[in-house]
Protein backbone atom coordinates (compact mmCIF):
# COMPACT_ATOMS: atom_id res chain seq x y z
CA UNK A 1 0.00 0.00 0.00
CA UNK A 2 3.11 2.46 1.33
CA UNK A 3 4.96 1.96 -2.45
CA UNK A 4 1.28 2.45 -4.45
CA UNK A 5 0.45 5.32 -2.48
CA UNK A 6 4.69 6.77 -2.58
CA UNK A 7 4.47 5.92 -6.59
CA UNK A 8 1.18 8.17 -6.70
CA UNK A 9 2.88 10.67 -4.21
CA UNK A 10 0.48 10.63 -2.18
CA UNK A 11 2.40 9.85 0.97
CA UNK A 12 2.93 12.34 3.33
CA UNK A 13 3.97 13.21 6.74
CA UNK A 14 0.94 12.58 9.29
CA UNK A 15 2.01 13.62 12.67
CA UNK A 16 2.25 17.55 13.43
CA UNK A 17 5.53 18.75 13.25
CA UNK A 18 7.80 21.68 14.90
CA UNK A 19 8.22 24.80 13.17
CA UNK A 20 10.92 26.48 13.75
CA UNK A 21 10.78 30.15 13.40
CA UNK A 22 13.72 31.52 11.14
CA UNK A 23 16.14 33.89 13.25
CA UNK A 24 17.69 36.66 11.47
CA UNK A 25 21.62 37.65 12.22
CA UNK A 26 22.41 40.53 14.33
CA UNK A 27 24.22 42.85 12.60
CA UNK A 28 25.15 45.68 15.43
CA UNK A 29 27.71 48.37 15.29
CA UNK A 30 29.74 50.99 17.70
CA UNK A 31 31.14 54.12 17.06
CA UNK A 32 31.66 55.37 20.74
CA UNK A 33 31.18 54.14 24.35
CA UNK A 34 27.60 53.85 25.56
CA UNK A 35 26.32 52.85 22.18
CA UNK A 36 26.01 48.85 22.60
CA UNK A 37 26.14 46.28 25.26
CA UNK A 38 26.28 43.14 25.43
CA UNK A 39 25.76 40.95 28.86
CA UNK A 40 25.71 37.26 29.75
CA UNK A 41 25.61 35.20 32.60
CA UNK A 42 28.47 32.75 33.44
CA UNK A 43 29.07 29.78 36.37
CA UNK A 44 32.10 29.96 38.75
CA UNK A 45 32.20 26.69 40.91
CA UNK A 46 31.64 26.75 44.48
CA UNK A 47 32.76 24.78 47.40
CA UNK A 48 31.41 21.45 46.27
CA UNK A 49 30.43 19.52 43.34
CA UNK A 50 27.13 21.15 42.03
CA UNK A 51 27.19 24.25 44.01
CA UNK A 52 27.70 27.29 41.29
CA UNK A 53 27.99 31.30 41.57
CA UNK A 54 26.18 33.31 39.02
CA UNK A 55 28.42 35.77 37.53
CA UNK A 56 26.64 38.76 35.79
CA UNK A 57 28.77 41.32 33.68
CA UNK A 58 27.61 43.92 31.25
CA UNK A 59 30.48 44.91 29.07
CA UNK A 60 30.90 48.20 26.56
CA UNK A 61 31.47 46.78 23.23
CA UNK A 62 33.29 49.72 21.36
CA UNK A 63 35.79 50.30 24.82
CA UNK A 64 35.52 46.49 26.27
CA UNK A 65 35.11 48.31 29.64
CA UNK A 66 33.25 46.22 32.31
CA UNK A 67 30.25 48.57 33.29
CA UNK A 68 28.41 46.98 35.72
CA UNK A 69 29.05 43.11 36.88
CA UNK A 70 27.00 40.81 40.18
CA UNK A 71 27.78 38.11 41.88
CA UNK A 72 24.78 35.99 43.14
CA UNK A 73 23.62 32.52 44.13
CA UNK A 74 21.01 31.60 41.14
CA UNK A 75 20.46 33.00 37.86
CA UNK A 76 17.08 35.20 38.61
CA UNK A 77 15.51 38.04 36.35
CA UNK A 78 14.67 40.00 38.61
CA UNK A 79 18.45 40.11 39.55
CA UNK A 80 19.58 40.81 36.14
CA UNK A 81 16.64 44.03 36.09
CA UNK A 82 18.15 45.09 39.25
CA UNK A 83 21.66 45.44 37.53
CA UNK A 84 20.96 46.85 34.48
CA UNK A 85 18.73 49.66 35.71
CA UNK A 86 21.35 50.38 38.13
CA UNK A 87 24.45 50.21 35.54
CA UNK A 88 21.94 52.62 33.14
CA UNK A 89 21.56 55.12 35.86
CA UNK A 90 25.23 55.27 36.72
CA UNK A 91 26.67 55.81 33.23
CA UNK A 92 23.81 58.39 32.88
CA UNK A 93 22.18 56.61 29.70
CA UNK A 94 19.36 58.37 27.95
CA UNK A 95 16.34 56.88 26.14
CA UNK A 96 17.23 55.95 22.60
CA UNK A 97 20.91 55.91 23.23
CA UNK A 98 21.85 52.39 23.94
CA UNK A 99 21.54 48.88 22.57
CA UNK A 100 21.81 46.13 24.79
CA UNK A 101 22.74 42.61 23.50
CA UNK A 102 22.34 39.13 25.17
CA UNK A 103 21.92 35.74 24.20
CA UNK A 104 18.56 33.66 24.48
CA UNK A 105 18.66 32.64 28.32
CA UNK A 106 15.80 32.51 30.08
CA UNK A 107 16.80 35.81 32.17
CA UNK A 108 17.76 37.55 28.59
CA UNK A 109 14.56 37.11 27.63
CA UNK A 110 12.24 37.43 30.88
CA UNK A 111 9.59 40.00 30.57
CA UNK A 112 10.77 41.72 33.74
CA UNK A 113 13.86 42.87 31.75
CA UNK A 114 11.63 43.73 28.79
CA UNK A 115 9.52 45.87 30.47
CA UNK A 116 12.71 47.27 32.11
CA UNK A 117 14.23 48.24 28.66
CA UNK A 118 11.43 49.56 27.30
CA UNK A 119 10.76 51.52 29.88
CA UNK A 120 14.27 53.45 29.81
CA UNK A 121 13.88 53.76 26.16
CA UNK A 122 16.88 50.82 25.63
CA UNK A 123 16.88 48.63 22.32
CA UNK A 124 17.10 44.79 22.85
CA UNK A 125 18.64 42.10 20.68
CA UNK A 126 19.74 38.59 21.15
CA UNK A 127 21.81 36.02 19.44
CA UNK A 128 20.95 33.32 17.20
CA UNK A 129 19.82 30.45 19.08
CA UNK A 130 23.03 28.11 19.39
CA UNK A 131 25.08 30.14 17.81
CA UNK A 132 28.17 31.90 20.21
CA UNK A 133 29.72 33.65 17.64
CA UNK A 134 26.38 36.93 18.24
CA UNK A 135 27.82 37.46 21.47
CA UNK A 136 31.70 36.96 21.07
CA UNK A 137 32.67 40.05 23.52
CA UNK A 138 31.07 38.63 26.57
CA UNK A 139 32.47 35.19 25.69
CA UNK A 140 36.23 37.06 25.06
CA UNK A 141 35.53 38.28 28.09
CA UNK A 142 34.60 35.06 29.95
CA UNK A 143 37.70 33.45 28.85
CA UNK A 144 39.82 35.96 30.05
CA UNK A 145 38.70 35.89 33.19
CA UNK A 146 38.60 31.76 33.54
CA UNK A 147 42.03 32.20 32.26
CA UNK A 148 43.89 33.93 34.24
CA UNK A 149 46.75 32.27 36.20
CA UNK A 150 44.93 32.50 39.64
CA UNK A 151 41.54 31.72 38.55
CA UNK A 152 40.93 28.82 40.98
CA UNK A 153 38.87 25.88 40.32
CA UNK A 154 36.72 26.09 42.64
CA UNK A 155 35.76 29.31 45.06
CA UNK A 156 35.45 28.57 48.85
CA UNK A 157 32.43 30.71 49.73
CA UNK A 158 30.39 33.38 47.73
CA UNK A 159 32.59 36.09 49.77
CA UNK A 160 36.09 34.60 47.79
CA UNK A 161 34.14 34.47 44.73
CA UNK A 162 33.15 38.40 44.96
CA UNK A 163 36.90 39.22 46.13
CA UNK A 164 38.73 37.33 43.23
CA UNK A 165 35.96 39.44 40.42
CA UNK A 166 36.76 42.77 42.53
CA UNK A 167 40.20 42.19 42.12
CA UNK A 168 40.25 41.18 38.11
CA UNK A 169 37.63 43.88 37.57
CA UNK A 170 39.55 46.67 38.49
CA UNK A 171 42.46 44.92 36.45
CA UNK A 172 40.56 44.40 33.59
CA UNK A 173 39.05 47.93 33.28
CA UNK A 174 42.42 49.88 34.65
CA UNK A 175 45.34 48.01 34.22
CA UNK A 176 44.78 45.60 31.19
CA UNK A 177 46.00 46.39 27.97
CA UNK A 178 43.57 44.82 25.32
CA UNK A 179 44.60 43.87 22.08
CA UNK A 180 41.58 44.58 20.61
CA UNK A 181 41.54 48.45 21.36
CA UNK A 182 45.54 48.97 20.08
CA UNK A 183 46.68 48.26 23.87
CA UNK A 184 45.11 50.92 25.17
CA UNK A 185 43.07 50.08 28.82
CA UNK A 186 39.16 49.79 28.60
CA UNK A 187 38.76 52.53 30.94
CA UNK A 188 41.28 54.74 28.57
CA UNK A 189 39.05 54.14 25.80
CA UNK A 190 36.23 54.52 27.86
CA UNK A 191 36.51 57.88 28.91
CA UNK A 192 38.05 59.45 26.04
CA UNK A 193 42.12 59.75 27.40
CA UNK A 194 43.46 57.47 24.37
CA UNK A 195 44.63 60.65 22.49
CA UNK A 196 46.91 61.81 25.09
CA UNK A 197 48.13 58.57 26.18
CA UNK A 198 48.56 58.26 21.95
CA UNK A 199 50.54 61.70 21.96
CA UNK A 200 52.64 60.29 24.60
CA UNK A 201 53.70 57.21 22.99
CA UNK A 202 54.22 58.61 19.85
CA UNK A 203 57.06 60.96 21.67
CA UNK A 204 58.42 57.77 23.09
CA UNK A 205 59.02 56.29 19.92
CA UNK A 206 60.26 58.89 17.90
CA UNK A 207 63.18 59.75 20.71
CA UNK A 208 63.61 55.85 20.38
CA UNK A 209 64.03 56.24 16.27
CA UNK A 210 66.00 59.17 16.34
CA UNK A 211 68.52 57.61 19.03
CA UNK A 212 68.83 54.55 17.17
CA UNK A 213 67.05 54.24 13.45
CA UNK A 214 68.58 51.03 12.37
CA UNK A 215 67.11 49.43 14.66
CA UNK A 216 63.37 50.68 12.75
CA UNK A 217 63.78 48.57 9.14
CA UNK A 218 59.99 50.03 8.29
CA UNK A 219 60.97 53.52 8.89
CA UNK A 220 59.70 55.63 11.60
CA UNK A 221 57.18 54.22 14.21
CA UNK A 222 53.58 55.42 14.78
CA UNK A 223 51.24 54.50 17.81
CA UNK A 224 48.52 51.97 16.47
CA UNK A 225 45.30 54.10 15.93
CA UNK A 226 42.25 53.08 17.91
CA UNK A 227 39.18 51.24 15.78
CA UNK A 228 36.79 53.59 14.98
CA UNK A 229 34.15 51.07 14.48
CA UNK A 230 33.32 48.10 16.01
CA UNK A 231 31.15 45.37 15.27
CA UNK A 232 29.23 42.08 16.23
CA UNK A 233 28.77 40.18 12.45
CA UNK A 234 30.31 43.16 9.71
CA UNK A 235 28.01 43.01 7.12
CA UNK A 236 29.52 41.43 4.15
CA UNK A 237 30.75 43.51 1.38
CA UNK A 238 28.23 44.08 -1.24
CA UNK A 239 25.28 42.17 0.88
CA UNK A 240 21.65 43.25 0.66
CA UNK A 241 18.84 42.87 3.13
Amino acid sequence: MYRILKARKQSRERRPQAQHPKYSCPELLATRPNELWSWDITRLKGPSKCTYFNLYVIIDVFSRYVVGWMLAYKESAVLAQRLIAETCAKHHIQPGQLTLHADRGSSMKSKPVAFLLADLGVIKTHSRPHVSNDNPYSESHFKTLKYRPEFPDRFGCIEDARAFCQTFFQWYNVEHHHSGISSFTPEAVHYGRTEAIAAIRNKTLNAAFQAHPERFVKGQPKSAELPSAVWINKPKAGATH
